[in-house]
Formats: C-alpha cells, structure tokens, sequence
C-alpha cells in the first residue's frame, strides 16, 4: 500500500473512533460523575502517557554520549522520533485543555472520560507506529485529533440548541 492510502486508511478510522468515543458515552446510561471529579479522570491517563514520553527522552539522554548535554537529536534516530511524538502530544493537549471542559459541561463527565481514556491509549499507537513505519501514525494522530475537534462541535451544537 502506498504511504497516502496507509495515512488515508488510518485517518478514516480515526474518524469512525471519534464518533464512537463522543457518541457512545452519551447513549449509555453513565452514572453522574461531577465535573470536579470526572475533569482530573480524563487529564490523568493523558497526563500518564506523556509523562512516559518525557521520561524516555530523559533516559535516551542519559544513556547516549552524544546528546547528553542536551544537544538536538539526529534526524531520523529513535530519539528524534520520540521528541516528535512527545511535542506533537503536547499541542493535542494544549488543544484538549482547551476544548475538554466545555464539552464536559455540555456533553457530561463520561465524555470526558471517554475522551481521556480514548487519548491515553491512541497517543500510544501513535508513538508504535511512528516507531515502525511513519504512515502508520495515522490512526493514532487521527484517533486523537479528530475526537477533541467532534466533542467541540457536538458540544457548541449542543450549547446553541
């Protein structure tokens, strides 16, 4: 399969994820989670992952003569990769920091949740697949990105209606 068909693939499955991880909480009947409670549950699995990302960065650098002092990694070696998946799952969630609560607000604590769960897990995939073949992040970016940007419209929907 040429590279785009393999992105192309795994967008479109990232898409049909997103619609599951937004709609599926809201069509079973969750217990109420109180937003104070239901808001720290979905940061804390994001927050989990990324901090594994930090802290294999940290032991590439301590292991590696050649970059630790700090110097930039060399194009195209694991520990560049790494650093490309830990700053592009900073901006997601900088992007869901921002998005998140207000969908938790309209849409409920278990969206969130989902939301949390759903962003913990596919960041992973992320980083496997850019490790073993970089067309195939495209789920996991997909599987990240496109479930905060339907919990904001299906929130914004929600809130005007």
């Amino acid at each position: 399969m040429q590279k785009r068909a393999v992105i192309l693939t795994g967008m479109a499955a990232g898409a049909l994820w997103a619609f599951a991880v937004v709609g599926v909480p809201q069509q079973l009947d969750l217990p109420f989670l109180p937003l104070p409670m239901a808001l720290p549950l979905a940061f804390l699995l994001p927050g989990l992952v990324m901090t594994a990302m930090v802290g294999r960065l940290a032991q590439r650098r301590f292991f590696d003569d050649a970059i630790i002092d700090g110097e930039s990694f060399a194009r195209g070696t694991a520990a560049e990769i790494d650093q490309r998946v830990l700053t592009n799952t900073a901006e997601q969630l900088v992007l869901a920091l921002a998005i998140w609560p207000f969908a938790a607000l309209t849409l409920g604590g278990g969206v969130a949740i989902a939301l949390g769960l759903s962003f913990g897990l596919t960041r992973v995939l992320f980083w496997i697949g850019y490790h073993r073949s970089p067309p195939l992040r495209g789920f996991g970016f997909a599987a990240t990105f496109y479930p905060t940007v339907l919990a904001a419209l299906w929130s914004l929907t929600a809130w005007l209606v």
